[in-house]
């Protein structure tokens, strides 16, 4: 049944005194981000009762934190594991044509054939396109969709990546993969669409205690405390999985990117791709993203200790990644240049490797584990954001196996997400002047967003240089469940990445907060 996709204040306290009155679910899942709200989205639209708790905010964690790829599986190919390969292959196609194609594109890579790069590296990449054309063809993700690979000229090159060296540059080569608009949108695309076939969507509510049939939950605000019964308990709480289940033991890996003015770049139209100097089939990526920026990322680096809120870059990786991608550039660029900076943890499972040296993270299987703990708890472990939603699959499956619960098929493969077109929320007909920036990030439902604001000036910009309308600052509290300024600047808008652009538009996002 197709309810209202809407996540409010008002939607919130109702779904709230519904469980706290002791409705019981069929399924609790604990964690709102891409896996958590994957899960909420297939139990729901198997027709069970179905609610999603998370202490924070939507996206809050590691789903936030990507390169907003959306990878086909090239690097697992190279190593060996042609099963993740070939799932992620087929995935990201799923969300190019139907899951969500407003929000996931082709992002062309340049790999520059620079004097450095060795006719064994330049062999290696070219093998590995070809595979991963290979890929895209078994996944049956048409060409119109991916493009086919190909070697470009220096001229080409240069159109594309207008900064790269010059030097020696003997053409490029160049692939296609999926490149999200941007990764906390989709999960809130996600949870949407779960809370439009009937699943409560609750944020500010942490859970404690977890058992096989129960968890205790905490109102952040305003302490409240209450029991919760559900006939399955899933535990996608991704990094933080081992302090709902202490007998999950994760080795995370710490992922950091440098955020830049385009103009730095050139305001390029692909991404530059890096070879990383010794070693094989690992890059770093400079792409082009929305609100003017390039994200340069990615590292790799063992993160032991207890898991932090908000993980920080260090500055050895900051050197790293400007060193990398400065082999590349006509002209250096310097700490001075990097307006932001993000890291993410990787929930990886330990004592696995896609290689035989598993002493390094990079080496640690993307794969994911579907455990159940001595309590009852199911847990989903490990993975990567895009196979999100058949990790949703498999745990759910496991769930539905183990508690016998009365679901139907699953339906995800082919359920379009608000915003996609065939989506009854989306409302894409009428010749109406919307700004590019906004459609990029709403698809099919943007004139929704401009045609439901209540407030003045709906198009107008949220502050100078700033992409992001007065409308899009509403519909994320009267629509997308924000209940707080960072909710709004740092997951419904990425405006918070860069400190200048936080301070100028935090004001108009309070009081939009006030007023609504």
């Amino acid at each position: 049944m197709s309810r209202s996709a809407a996540l409010n204040r008002a939607r919130r306290v109702n779904e709230l005194a519904a469980l706290a009155e002791g409705e019981q679910l069929d399924v609790l899942v604990i964690g709102g981000g891409i896996t958590g709200a994957g899960i909420a989205l297939d139990a729901a639209t198997r027709g069970l009762s179905v609610a999603l708790v998370e202490k924070h905010d939507l996206a809050f964690g590691t789903s936030r934190w990507s390169s907003k790829l959306v990878h086909g599986g090239l690097r697992y190919l190279a190593t060996g594991n042609v099963g993740i390969a070939r799932r992620s292959a087929i995935e990201r196609g799923i969300l190019m044509t139907r899951n969500a194609p407003h929000l996931v594109t082709a992002m062309p890579q340049l790999v520059p054939l620079l004097p450095s790069m060795s006719r064994p590296s330049r062999a290696l990449v070219r093998t590995g396109f070809v595979a991963g054309d290979g890929l895209r063809r078994l996944a049956g993700t048409p060409a119109t969709v991916l493009p086919r690979s190909r070697r470009v000229d220096a001229a080409r090159a240069i159109e594309l990546a207008p900064t790269v060296r010059t030097e020696g540059l003997d053409g490029a080569f160049l692939a296609y993969d999926g490149q999200l608009i941007d990764d906390a949108r989709l999960v809130v695309a996600v949870a949407r669409t779960a809370a439009q076939h009937g699943a409560k969507i609750l944020t500010r509510l942490a859970a404690t205690g977890a058992q096989g049939d129960s968890v205790i939950l905490t109102e952040q605000v305003t302490g409240e405390t209450f029991d919760v019964k559900a006939r399955a308990v899933i535990n996608a709480a991704g990094v933080w999985a081992g302090e709902v289940d202490p007998s999950i033991t994760l080795r995370p890996s710490r992922g950091t990117h440098l955020v830049f003015d385009s103009s730095v770049f050139g305001n390029p139209t692909a991404a530059l791709t890096v070879p990383i100097p010794g070693e094989l089939n690992r890059f770093v990526f400079a792409m082009p993203e929305q609100l003017g920026r390039v994200y340069l990322g990615l590292t790799d680096e063992d993160a032991p200790g207890p898991i932090p809120d908000v993980p920080q870059p260090t500055p050895s990786e900051v050197n790293f990644l400007l060193d990398t991608v400065n082999g590349a550039l006509a002209t250096a660029l310097t700490p001075g240049d990097v307006r932001g900076a993000y890291a993410g943890l990787r929930p990886l499972i330990e004592g696995t490797a896609d290689a035989g040296n598993a002493s390094r993270t990079a080496d640690v299987s993307r794969e994911h584990a579907v455990v159940e703990s001595p309590t009852g708890v199911v847990s989903v472990i490990g993975g990567k954001l895009t196979e999100y939603r058949y990790m949703a699959q498999d745990v759910l499956d496991r769930a539905v196996a183990l508690r016998g619960l009365p679901a139907t098929a699953c339906r995800t493969r082919n359920l379009p997400l608000v915003g996609a077109p065939a989506n009854p929320v989306s409302t894409l007909r009428a010749p109406m002047e919307l700004p590019l920036s906004l459609v990029a990030r709403y698809g099919a439902e943007a004139p929704n967003v401009v045609a439901q604001a209540g407030c003045d000036r709906p198009t107008e910009r949220v502050a100078d240089g700033i992409d992001v309308t007065r409308a899009e600052f509403e519909y994320a509290v009267t629509h997308e469940g924000a209940l707080t300024v960072d909710d709004i600047l740092d997951r419904r808008t990425r405006i918070g990445l860069v400190a200048d652009d936080r301070a100028r538009a935090a004001e108009v996002a309070a009081e939009f907060l006030a007023r609504l």
